[in-house]
């Protein structure tokens, strides 16, 4: 087994690899003068079962960029098998036609990746979970809520949890995380988005008050949505609340908005790697996903069961 890393989190990549106590891959990326990118893989991978660590987050395209010609570069090779290892998959928002004449987006990053020579893709919190029919190769989805419901359970074990889906969509998303703290009830939040990246709170559905609210998504962006939220359910009573988010995407003014906001506290996962953004924050912690990762990348390499991570 050979682990890979692209340049868009290499602390995460170094903490898989760390875990699974084996060495990364030497390889050269760097760019041209006029920003082609270039990669040489250094170590021998003829015959190997190779894993490539590369989220497509900011700045999404020069990563997709250097994560297709890494597979491209393996695949020529030799390399036996190769896997895509994408924490974060950029694009994944755009897995439908909002209108006419709009593109899907995510099913057309998911061809270039197969084309590009990936046998395998691994991911954590796909946005919608049909994401996984968009690509021809076998695609494993991980869950992040044990990691979220472990921290849970460490750091705020007196409190009522209520969990709370930020939007309709997430219901099932916020029911998982529930199931998992002994199934504590469930509220949403019903809104109204406007244009976006903007959106409007129009009513809690559940009684709140009194409780420690959990705030569940598998995106932070603008953190519009999460801050609405959070100020609706003080308002409606909540004792105090906090949010999980999988992948902290963090653009323009985030994290300004979450310090500024009613949450206690922003919990995102290392998916990507935005760690100089997190330290400027009061309000935002990193929570590690290298172990989960490390061990889906185990039991694949060992063929044997990736869904019991999660039993």
């Amino acid at each position: 087994m050979k682990l890979l890393a692209g340049n868009s989190n290499m602390p995460l990549a170094k903490a898989i690899a760390d875990y699974l106590e084996i060495p990364l891959t030497q390889a050269n990326v760097r760019r041209f003068a006029d920003e082609e990118i270039f990669v040489e893989v250094l170590d021998n991978v003829r015959g190997e079962d190779v894993f490539v660590v590369q989220s497509t987050s900011f700045p999404v395209n020069d990563n997709l960029m250097e994560l297709l010609i890494m597979v491209d570069a393996l695949k020529r090779a030799s390399a036996k098998r190769i896997t895509a290892v994408l924490p974060y998959f950029g694009y994944a928002r755009q897995d439908r036609k909002p209108g006419p004449r709009t593109p899907i987006s995510a099913k057309l990053v998911a061809n270039l990746i197969t084309v590009a020579g990936a046998d395998r893709v691994l991911s954590v919190d796909l946005h919608a979970g049909q994401i996984q029919g968009f690509f021809d190769i076998p695609t494993d989805n991980l869950y992040g809520a044990p990691v979220m419901s472990a921290d849970i359970r460490t750091r705020f074990p007196d409190k009522q949890w209520m969990v709370v889906s930020p939007d309709v969509g997430g219901v099932v998303r916020a029911r998982s995380l529930a199931k998992r703290l002994d199934n504590a009830p469930l509220a949403i939040v019903d809104k109204r988005r406007e244009r976006p990246g903007e959106s409007e709170v129009m009513n809690i559905i559940g009684q709140v008050e009194g409780r420690f609210c959990i705030l569940i998504d598998d995106i932070v962006d603008s953190a519009g949505t999460l801050c609405n939220a959070a100020a609706a359910l003080k308002a409606a009573g909540a004792e105090d609340v906090i949010a999980y988010c999988t992948h902290g995407v963090l653009s323009g003014g985030a994290v300004a908005r979450v310090d500024g906001s009613a949450l206690r506290e922003l919990v995102i996962t290392d998916s990507i790697g935005n760690h100089a953004i997190i330290a400027a924050s009061a309000k935002i912690r990193h929570l590690t996903i290298a172990p989960l990762l490390a061990e889906a990348v185990r039991r694949i390499a060992d063929e044997s069961s990736v869904s019991s991570l999660f039993d």
